[in-house]
């Protein structure tokens, strides 16, 4: 079985602040994310890669013990009398693999799936004691339309059993949604809860503030000198605004109602904010030349 080397990964040293690997690991998804390499294998391990690694170094409890393990993983007792040199003992923590993106064996042997959690079933009863349940956190990730409309996953956890589970509109980055009883533990014995900690997807349109959204949206010049009306989009599908005649660039049209739901008062939801920006023709027709030499003989 091969280490892994997590701080290596992520391209950060051992001494890297939670924030230098949080920085490192969402720069490095969005790199090789599937979405944006479809089709390319070696992204799409390099993700599998990455998401592990994070999996480790953004939990102090794992970081701790993999920093522990170091050069004395392959001391690892197998036969179940308990670990490593030094009284250094692995605990499965229940994790996902499955949806985590197929974890390498070396993170099944020593941070969850079925065979840490025999070692430790098997450690638990040579002790005769009981196994105790274990909570599992696992990350997600939600489009914005998601976040707007609540979403759907179905979960694989400990020894293949399946959770569907439902999560809310309105929730926020870094929200955990908590689903009782559906964690890690022995088979017919009590299970922990399950935690889905929420990474939001960026958007190619939007930028959130809140439960506010926010967008830019290209208009022709004439259509803030003269006035009109323009279609924007919003997460429903377009909508058309007035724009009043001499609107200045960068003005803002709020657009009540049209952000996110609030996470506490679903019914209740944030704004959006358009702002209207000129577009400057970069290629002109000759008939396009001529109005705007007139206009700047005018001094327009």
């Amino acid at each position: 079985m091969e280490y892994r080397d997590y701080y290596k990964i992520l391209g950060v040293p051992k001494t890297a602040s939670e924030k230098e690997i949080k920085a490192a690991y969402r720069r490095l998804a969005r790199k090789h994310h599937p979405d944006v390499n479809a089709g390319k294998k070696e992204a799409e391990a390099r993700f599998k890669e990455v998401n592990e690694a994070n999996e480790v170094l953004s939990d102090p409890e794992k970081r701790r013990r993999y920093d522990q393990l170091g050069a004395n993983w392959s001391s690892y007792d197998q036969a179940g009398t308990g670990g490593f040199p030094g009284g250094f003992r692995v605990r499965t923590q229940g994790i996902d693999v499955e949806d985590l993106g197929g974890f390498s064996d070396f993170f099944k042997t020593f941070f969850g799936g079925a065979g840490a959690s025999g070692f430790e079933e098997a450690f638990a009863r040579g002790r005769g004691r009981s196994v105790q349940p274990v909570d599992t956190e696992v990350q997600v990730e939600l489009t914005l339309e998601e976040v707007a409309s609540g979403a759907k996953r179905q979960l694989s956890i400990s020894s293949g059993r399946r959770v569907d589970v439902r999560i809310p509109p309105g929730v926020r980055e870094g929200s955990r949604v908590r689903v009782a009883g559906e964690g890690g533990g022995a088979d017919g014995g009590p299970r922990g809860d399950l935690y889905l900690r929420v990474h939001v997807l960026d958007h190619p349109v939007f930028q959130r503030s809140g439960d506010d959204l926010s967008a830019a949206v290209t208009v022709p010049i004439s259509l803030l000198v003269l006035g009109g009306e323009v279609d924007v989009p919003t997460l429903e599908g377009k909508v058309g605004i007035r724009v009043p005649a001499g609107t200045p660039p960068d003005r803002q049209f709020r657009l009540r109602g049209k952000g996110l739901p609030h996470l506490e008062a679903r019914a209740e939801r944030g704004d959006l904010h358009v702002t209207l920006q000129p577009e400057i023709p970069k290629h002109l027709k000759a008939r396009e030349r001529e109005l705007f030499e007139e206009l700047r003989g005018l001094g327009r």
